[in-house]
């Protein structure tokens, strides 16, 4: 008796407020397993049984620890000046400092060039695996030891002896980008490692010059600090025999750290080098990055011919992973009489922290600049980016990457606009929208927009929300104490990330399916999406398909996952290898059937001849393909397929409309989301049900930003302050209402399944709906975020002492 149902019943569906459109639902657990249904995933009943298998649950034959001395200063000269006391301790293998890593490991780079306005090169500091002389952020690696335990390990770095030399640092994202700053790389005295700018002035001054009314913004897109469930693990391992290095990490996609560590930092071929991802828990964009522990411990692996395992704990984690978002932009808008957008305007700095890791100064620039805009038809813009550098942690991309800051920043000006016009929240967007007969629609970033209904979307987010029933819950709740705020954000995505993609379907003899995949699940629930597209177009048992992923010897090439592109790169990918595996075992069935190839019908995992009862199951068509004497003249043994999917658009745009209602304590400041909307179009959906938790997993990553994530660092000294849970605000349970998911289905024209994604988009939503709420409930027209129950009772304090 199965105890774990597959299918998930409908009282779930019912008591998880999800509306699936389009898809009907009977009582119990239903029979499909195709596109479209809500299969309960296949891989969640090894998670919540213990049966996973995290990089850390791996220890390797003679497996060594490592740990690392980081910097406790932010900004500090330093000199190394003993460490034989911990080269003498019990269990200590090996001190490595920079001395010893300089000749034998480059410079860590860049992955991106952004394009400075200036005419100047981007430039990029030099960094080490091992700081050389000079720390720039609180948790810089300065030396790396190796012992028989990790307790050893970490008493080492206690015994080595460093002379520190503190110095002024820059501990926030308007100093980094003040103009009297004294930067921290003497080599850009400006402070920026790009000062990239997205269009020409003269339209967008000629727009603002004959404007009925202007805007204006003074906004900060808050600094949030990665947090996947799973800290970070690197084991490196070095096979002699074959020369090959094997590094074993939680990733979100092993091709790309493996092509990374080859031509980057090794200088060899990459089929030197294996990487391999099991389960991993979280990424977020976190785990796509090239970090310099992974790389250390390869090297010392070979050096030391035994492997060699890192682990973070999670106050490590906090000054070990890149952070995300953070920055500060002066935002203008420009409208007509009739509050039609005429142009916008943005002066940003982001700060990349000390470094510029894999992609941090693309984020804000080019990478989220594909959004400017967002849905609405915006005439002219521009947006001026400098990139700055700072005392503290390099940042990268974080759940959206630069797309929720530019959605952010359009939503707030519209809020802005609507109080200025005395206009609707709602009216002043339905004014603006793109509109269906305006696409395809080229926005001022020349990405084309090819789908989506976007007035409609948000009147349906309005209705399931009651927008116009709003005051009424506001004069109520004023009865009990309360300020009761509403807010709308609307997004949009530019999903997709690579152009391309690999899949590989292999039938064994008795009809079971080897499904190989490039992408990389670390929580998106692809063993079940994926199995399902393959269950559908082959007409095979959903649960005798076995799911690979996560290793470089056994994938042949893929771009991981990242930028929500799974579905519509992975998932077609599949899609397609299946239609190859169908097209071949057609040649057989027709051999086998005495049949003209064109003759050959299939539907539900049957082959059949046109006009006859003639009929052959896929099953015994594997059978066959493996027989060579079942095989037509010239056909390979088997029936095993891949394919590099190739997409023929630069990205597609996933959207949705999000509604929030706060309330407000009047004597306290007390802030509580008492309910929350979200209205996406992701295309066509795989999995209902994982949709809608991909929903849930991005707007409570948006609460956590708008409420509760506050990172502090010292104004003096540069010292990140919240460290840890016990400082730095996770989201809770309580933080978060009920969430009422639906879906307005627009079809994406540019792929087979009609798919777009949806992993970020809650992420972009949440932030400008919950600040709008907020702002409401205040009568205020912005608040930045993180918004805490202090700041809202400042304000109503203030605004007290003014009624008086």
């Amino acid at each position: 008796m199965n105890r774990y149902p597959p299918i998930c019943p409908i009282d779930l569906v019912n008591e998880m407020q999800i509306s699936y459109p389009h898809y009907k639902f009977g009582s119990g657990c239903m029979e499909q397993y195709g596109i479209g249904q809500p299969v309960r995933r296949k891989e969640d009943i090894r998670f919540v049984t213990g049966q996973g298998n995290y990089t850390d649950d791996i220890n390797l034959d003679g497996q060594a620890y490592a740990a690392i001395l980081r910097s406790p200063f932010a900004h500090a000269d330093f000199a190394i000046t003993d460490i034989s006391a911990a080269q003498a301790l019990p269990g200590v293998i090996a001190v490595y400092t920079y001395a010893d890593t300089a000749s034998e490991l480059p410079e860590i780079p860049c992955q991106v060039n952004v394009k400075c306005a200036t005419g100047q090169e981007m430039f990029v500091p030099p960094r080490y695996v091992l700081a050389k002389n000079r720390a720039r952020f609180t948790g810089e690696p300065i030396a790396f030891v190796i012992a028989e335990s990790r307790v050893q390990a970490h008493d080492a770095l206690e015994a080595i002896e460093v002379d520190y030399t503190e110095l002024p640092a820059i501990s926030n994202t308007r100093a980094a980008g003040a103009k009297n700053v004294s930067s921290i790389w003497p080599e850009r005295p400006e402070n920026f490692a790009a000062h990239w700018v997205s269009h020409e002035s003269g339209p967008v001054d000629e727009a603002f010059s004959i404007a009925h009314k202007i805007v204006k913004v003074d906004m900060v897109n808050s600094r949030v600090v990665g947090s996947p469930m799973e800290p970070r693990v690197a084991i490196g391992d070095y096979d002699s025999e074959n020369d090959i290095k094997i590094l074993r990490s939680p990733t979100q996609g092993v091709h790309k750290i493996r092509d990374a560590l080859a031509k980057l930092y090794f200088k060899i071929d990459p089929e030197r080098i294996r990487v391999i991802s099991t389960d991993t828990g979280g990424g977020f964009g976190v785990r796509s990055k090239m970090y310099l522990e992974s790389i250390l411990c390869l090297w010392a692996a070979e050096k030391l011919q035994r492997p060699v395992k890192w682990q973070a704990d999670r106050g490590e984690t906090f000054v070990a992973d890149t952070h995300g978002r953070d920055q500060h932009s002066i935002l203008e808008m420009a409208f007509d009489e009739n509050a039609k957008i005429l142009a916008m305007r943005a002066e940003t700095i982001a700060n990349v922290g000390a470094y510029l890791s894999d992609n941090g100064p693309r984020i804000a620039t080019t990478g989220g600049g594909r959004v400017a805009g967002t849905v609405y038809d915006v005439p002219a813009m521009r947006h001026s980016v400098r990139a700055c550098f700072s005392n503290m942690h390099p940042t990268d991309a974080y759940r959206g990457a630069g797309r929720p800051e530019l959605c952010y920043q359009m939503e707030r000006l519209l809020d802005a606009g609507a109080a200025a016009f005395d206009l609707g929240r709602d009216e002043i967007r339905r004014r603006n929208f793109i509109r269906p007969d305006q696409l395809p629609y080229t926005n001022q970033m020349g990405m084309v927009i090819d789908s989506g209904r976007f007035q409609e979307t948000m009147e349906k987010s309005l209705k399931v929300s009651d927008w116009a029933g709003f005051e009424k819950r506001r004069v109520e709740a004023s009865k009990r104490g309360k300020l009761r705020g509403i807010g709308i954000g609307y997004y949009v995505e530019a999903s997709g990330g690579k152009p391309n993609e690999w899949a590989r379907v292999a039938l064994d003899p008795d009809g079971k399916a080897q499904l190989y995949v490039g992408t990389y699940s670390h929580g998106q629930g692809h063993e079940t999406a994926f199995s399902q597209i393959l269950s559908e177009k082959l007409g095979i048992d959903f649960h005798g398909i076995d799911f690979i992923q996560g290793d470089t010897d056994l994938i042949d090439r893929g771009n991981g996952t990242g930028g929500s592109r799974s579905s519509q790169m992975g998932g077609v990918a599949v899609s397609k290898a299946a239609d190859l595996v169908i097209a071949k075992a057609k040649r057989i069935a027709a051999h086998k059937l005495e049949a003209a190839e064109l003759d050959i019908e299939f539907k539900d995992g049957i082959f059949s001849v046109s006009g006859t009862d003639l009929s052959l199951p896929i099953q015994e068509i594997a059978r066959a393909a493996y027989n060579p004497g079942d095989l037509p003249e010239g056909e390979e043994i088997g029936l095993d397929e891949d394919i590099l999917y190739e997409r023929d658009t630069e990205c597609n745009f996933p959207n949705g409309s999000h509604i929030c209602e706060v309330e407000l304590d009047a004597d306290t400041g007390k802030i509580d989301v008492v309910s929350y909307i979200a209205v996406d179009d992701c295309g066509v959906i795989i999995n209902p049900m994982i949709v809608a938790g991909q929903v849930h997993g991005g707007v409570a990553m948006g609460l956590g930003q708008a409420l509760t994530e506050r990172t502090i660092y010292d104004p003096e000294t540069a010292q990140l302050l919240t460290g840890s849970y016990m400082d730095y605000g996770m989201p809770r349970a309580d933080d978060f209402p009920d969430m009422e998911v639906s879906f307005n289905i627009v079809r994406n024209p540019s792929n087979e399944l009609g798919v777009k994604g949806i992993g970020e988009g809650g992420a972009c939503g949440a932030p400008p709906a919950i600040i709008g709420a907020i702002s409401d409930a205040l009568g205020i027209v912005h608040i930045d975020m993180p918004v805490s129950s202090q700041d809202v009772w400042q304000i109503l304090q203030r605004k007290k002492v003014a009624a008086e």
